[in-house]
């Protein structure tokens, strides 16, 4: 078997990430250990069990890397945070300050909002039209 298991997000201060993913989108912290050379490798998850993919929060070393915190993937929607209950979390998510940047949609794959992380980034959330449907991107294409 093979997967994805970590995709990396440059940030600009791990505490300030690690709140944000965990208190505002309700992520957990998976890890949090110093490395020799004075970055941390920092680990949050979006659901409680292993086996999707996690976030390794990563802090920029260089001006080319904070030069592309927040606009990692050239101002596209990159990161899909799947639900089963879109009620739930969008409203929770507006609660803790999430900016969300329209109004949620209902579309034939599912219903659907695009936000934003603290540092600009665009997220979809998005809870898939049926519980079977193993990727909700198969519908759009049709």
């Amino acid at each position: 078997m093979r997967r994805i298991a970590l995709v990396t997000l440059v940030v600009d201060d791990y505490d300030e990430a690690i709140r944000f993913y965990t208190e505002a989108l309700g992520f957990r912290l998976v890890e949090d250990t110093p490395r020799p050379d004075g970055s941390r490798w920092v680990v949050v998850r979006p659901g409680a069990r292993q086996g999707g993919t996690d976030l390794l929060l990563a802090c920029a070393k260089d001006e080319d890397q904070r030069a592309r915190v927040g606009d990692q993937t050239g101002g596209r929607v990159g990161f899909f945070l799947y639900t089963d209950d879109f009620a739930r979390d969008h409203t929770r998510m507006l609660a803790a300050g999430v900016t969300f940047l329209e109004e949620p949609r209902h579309e034939p794959y599912g219903s659907v909002a695009v936000f934003q992380d603290l540092y600009g980034n665009r997220w979809d959330l998005l809870q898939p039209a049926t519980t079977d449907q193993p990727d909700a991107r198969e519908t759009r294409r049709t």
